[in-house]
């Protein structure tokens, strides 16, 4: 795998979104995904104290987990020193510093790796120095290590940027969601890592992995003779040497071939018919 350096920290470019391993009721499997990951060279997971199972109950042995974080706690705690892990935070939807101390509680850590401030956009009246001031301090506080940025846009970056280091962006971003080339170009400028989600998904969004591929998709898939949504991925990380992956799934198989993906180089021509809007594509000639 290609690396990138995220904070302090050197990962893999692929890495690994944990919002689905609370789906299956059965938790060893999502234990066993996130081991896995591990052995196969995973360092960079993304997560949150909102993401959690269904209904709100993952019965474990006489206790419950309920978490993805717990989940991450309970499989690769204590945590090695080159694992990076991300999570969340969301203003207004309780305070921000409770957000971290239930983050830091659910993890088992003192120290969070890196926290992103995920806004919901409101043109006119978002501005995020608020709540990005309010995360500096608690980085201050050795309650955070680094800081980044989710749902955002570049005049949101440029706030940020004055008043704390971001390391990296997350956006919706995909080979049919491209509402943020620029971004993702104005974050390499800047070396900071630029990490999408629904890479997958695309705009299906939280309802999972797209299985409506494009007929182009599908044919460089068949040459490269692995799966349209391993192409997805390895389109991905051809963005540029600062986009970081991170792929969710609570299957092991899925996992492995998620993972096999940062290994499928495209050829220019490949990469220009995967540019052509949806709908407007040709054949790929081979």
């Amino acid at each position: 795998m290609r690396s990138w350096m995220l904070g302090d920290r050197v990962v893999n470019r692929m890495g690994f979104g944990s919002m689905r391993l609370t789906v299956n009721p059965d938790h060893s499997v999502a234990l066993a995904v996130l081991r896995r990951a591990r052995e196969l060279g995973v360092n960079h997971v993304d997560t949150a104290a909102f993401y959690r199972t269904p209904g709100g109950v993952l019965e474990v042995g006489s206790g419950e987990v309920r978490f993805a974080t717990e989940l991450i706690r309970q499989a690769l705690a204590p945590y090695p020193d080159d694992l990076v892990i991300a999570t969340k935070v969301i203003p207004g939807h309780e305070p921000l510093r409770a957000q971290v101390e239930e983050n830091l509680r659910r993890l088992g850590t003192d120290c969070l790796g890196i926290v992103n401030l995920r806004i919901i956009k409101r043109p006119g009246q978002d501005s995020i120095a608020e709540s990005f001031g309010e995360l500096a301090r608690m980085r201050d506080e050795g309650l955070i290590k680094h800081l980044g940025l989710s749902n955002i846009r570049i005049d949101h970056l440029d706030e940020a940027k004055a008043i704390a280091p971001v390391v990296c962006v997350q956006n919706s971003y995909a080979l049919d969601i491209r509402r943020d080339d620029d971004l993702l170009k104005d974050c390499g400028d800047r070396g900071i890592a630029f990490v999408p989600f629904f890479a997958l998904a695309g705009n299906q969004r939280e309802a999972g992995s797209l299985n409506d591929h494009s007929e182009t998709v599908r044919q460089i898939a068949a040459a490269h003779e692995v799966t349209p949504h391993q192409i997805r991925l390895a389109w991905t990380l051809h963005q540029g040497e600062h986009v970081l992956a991170i792929p969710g799934t609570g299957d092991l198989r899925h996992l492995e071939q998620n993972i096999a993906a940062g290994s499928i180089r495209l050829s220019p021509e490949e990469l220009t018919l995967l540019s052509v809007p949806p709908g407007q594509e040709q054949a790929p000639a081979h």
